[in-house]
């Protein structure tokens, strides 16, 4: 095969070593290979940049293994032009199973230019993405949070989040740290009520009758001080967001316009793909990057599974929260586009479906700085005005209506 990289080198990663083998020119024509193991302190992966940088190395190729791929990426990134590489695409042959021979083969692989790079964001993304990260899993521990609080008061009988919509406002937060505090009366509690929750008086007190004890009261307390604790980490993580992401100001805003999309929700996408497109190529690529579209899985012509391939979880997650939010929107080709797909095929596949169309919608957006433009929620019908009318004289036909149609001159 022909060399398509003069000097390459390939890295087995793990936790506490690193195997470098390194393919260069040798006597005659042939290739010279050349394997030596570090360790992975900032001492040791120096020591690893030095060797490369003396061999003439120009490009670098690992394996993404866990997070540990991640300090010898950012340490030599800054000489080399470094490759993440996916597992799955570096198949070894079977019987050659050691760190030596993984990082031979790496290595080889980088040699013929049989591998390609795995996505991996520039350094200011990479921060921002960390940051979004660790705010959506305070968020969904807070969310964790308020579940076990309701789980211990109906364990005690307390059945106020059968009445109250937040249990955690104001009213609900004075009734529960009045029954931490020793109140067991629930008429007093009930009079804690404000707003329009004084409206529902009796029921609160039927509902605050229950037989709440020392242990309740200290797992409600503890379960409150974690939740003022995880809002003091939220609030945190949100403003160093909007201080790190001030460089993406633009972005966010443009994204912001999508149906269903907040600001924490374009936080969360700019974090996740960035906001140069060149390094997808295309929309297609990106929603297959992302696992968000159908697999394609063919074999002696015959469509095997088409199920999606996994993406990231975390962009997963953003992009099914605003297709939910979408959904509920009116008059938005989004909304109409998850309706016309939930009752055909069930509202996962159109979250899918739709949190596909944001990412597609995304991408243009942020390659071409244009912002949103709806389609409408009438472009379905328009899309295919014929089959459009058939379905409907069908559904006229099934009630019992025989129609005849004649076009509108619009011209008139």
């Amino acid at each position: 095969m022909e060399v398509v990289v003069e000097r390459c080198a390939g890295l087995d990663v793990h936790k506490d070593t690193v195997m470098a083998s390194v393919r260069i020119p040798g006597e005659k024509g042939a290739r010279e290979q050349t394997t030596r193991g570090f360790g992975t302190t900032t001492k040791e992966l120096l020591a690893l940049r030095d060797w490369l940088v003396g061999l003439g190395v120009t490009r670098v190729g690992m394996e993404s293994t866990g997070i540990y791929w991640r300090p010898v990426y950012y340490v030599l990134e800054e000489v080399f032009e470094c490759w993440l590489l996916n597992a799955r695409h570096m198949r070894n042959v079977p019987g050659r199973k050691t760190d030596v021979k993984d990082a031979e083969w790496i290595a080889q692989l980088m040699e013929y230019g049989l591998v390609r790079p795995s996505f991996v964001p520039p350094k200011p993304i990479r921060e921002l993405r960390n940051l979004t990260r660790y705010r959506r899993a305070q968020a969904e521990e807070r969310t964790r949070e308020v579940q076990r609080l309701d789980k211990v008061l109906q364990d005690a009988g307390i059945k106020l989040s059968s009445v109250a919509t937040d249990i955690l406002g104001k009213s609900g937060r004075d009734m529960l740290l009045a029954l931490v505090a020793g109140s067991r009366d629930a008429d007093a509690l009930a009079e804690l009520a404000r707003g329009k929750l004084r409206g529902k008086i009796p029921a609160l007190k039927d509902a605050l009758e229950g037989r709440f004890g020392s242990h309740h009261a200290l797992l409600v307390s503890s379960i409150l001080a974690k939740l003022d604790f995880l809002e003091t980490i939220i609030e945190s993580l949100s403003e160093e967001v909007g201080r790190v992401i001030e460089l993406y100001a633009a972005q966010v805003k443009l994204l912001d316009t999508i149906p269903g999309v907040d600001r924490i929700g374009a936080e969360g996408i700019v974090a996740e793909i960035g906001v140069d497109m060149a390094q997808f190529g295309s929309a297609e690529r990106l929603a297959s990057w992302a696992g968000m579209c159908p697999g394609n899985h063919e074999s002696a012509g015959k469509q095997k599974s088409g199920r999606s391939r996994k993406g990231s979880k975390w962009l997963g997650v953003h992009l099914t929260e605003a297709a939910t939010s979408a959904g509920r929107t009116k008059d938005t080709y989004l909304g109409a586009q998850y309706q016309r797909l939930r009752g055909r095929r069930g509202a996962a596949k159109a979250k899918k479906a739709v949190g596909h169309s944001i990412l597609v919608a995304a991408y243009h957006m942020l390659d071409t700085g244009t912002p949103y433009r709806d389609l409408g929620a009438d472009w379905f019908a328009h899309r295919r005005p014929e089959a459009q009318a058939r379905k409907l004289i069908h559904q006229l036909n099934v009630l019992g209506y025989t129609v005849s149609l004649s076009p509108i001159d619009r011209a008139a």
